[in-house]
């Protein structure tokens, strides 16, 4: 079953086109890679997804079912932020009108913590956190609703290989248990080992289909 289908997708500024009729779906438990050269749409096409710019033509359908999550690539996060990792992650709760969490909120966010082995840096301000520790509080807390899409727009870039490789390993467990990903990198050998689909954004083209199918990068696409 589909979680997005996008149908002959065209999204433009003015008159140049950025993205020419793209389709493509994604469905229950795939890691989809979206890989490409700077400047093909990759994060044109997650803004079109989440609702910030209307395409010129086609359609993107989100099935009231799928339940989105997205880790942007920046996030405006210096040493004097004042939230604990864990004041942080629960940000994320629903909108409520009390201002303190409910039991069941409060288990969620222990078990999110626990799970993107945050558990002894929790009380850390986030701000002092390192990179990789950041990247798993915001994953921890893009998932803290539970949806079943989650988007991941370049999270890894800023990261040395071991805490790019550290993070990953902890979304393909999430991603093993039924979530669906959608990983936007130019890292090439991340997205052969943890993909299972692939949409290649090129000038002009693209091409998708399973993992083992990927082509070669050209030059300047791998990094």
């Amino acid at each position: 079953m589909a979680v997005v289908s996008v149908d002959d997708l065209t999204i433009a500024y003015g008159n140049h086109t950025v993205i020419d009729h793209l389709s493509f779906s994604i469905n229950e438990g795939d890691f989809l890679v979206v890989v490409g050269e700077n400047g093909v749409g990759k994060t044109t096409l997650v803004r079109s997804m989440l609702g910030f710019l209307k395409p010129k033509s086609g359609t993107i359908t989100i099935p009231q079912s799928t339940r989105l999550g997205y880790v942007p690539q920046f996030r405006n996060i210096d040493e004097e932020y004042p939230l604990s990792i864990r004041d942080f992650v629960a940000l994320n709760t629903k909108p409520r009108l009390l201002p303190w969490l409910t039991k069941s909120e409060r288990n969620r966010v222990e078990r999110m913590i626990r799970e993107n082995n945050l558990t002894k840096i929790a009380e850390r301000p986030l701000g002092l956190a390192s990179g990789g520790e950041k990247q798993r509080a915001y994953l921890a807390q893009a998932l803290l609703p539970n949806p079943n899409l989650l988007i991941l727009d370049e999270s890894t870039a800023s990261l040395d290989n071991e805490m790019k490789y550290e993070l990953l390993d902890l979304v393909t467990r999430f991603q093993q248990n039924g979530l669906s990903v959608m990983f936007i990198t130019h890292d090439w050998d991340l997205a052969e080992q943890y993909g299972t689909r692939f949409l290649y954004l090129s000038p002009g083209s693209y091409s998708t289909g399973p993992i083992n199918e990927l082509p070669s990068p050209v030059k300047g696409d791998k990094k």
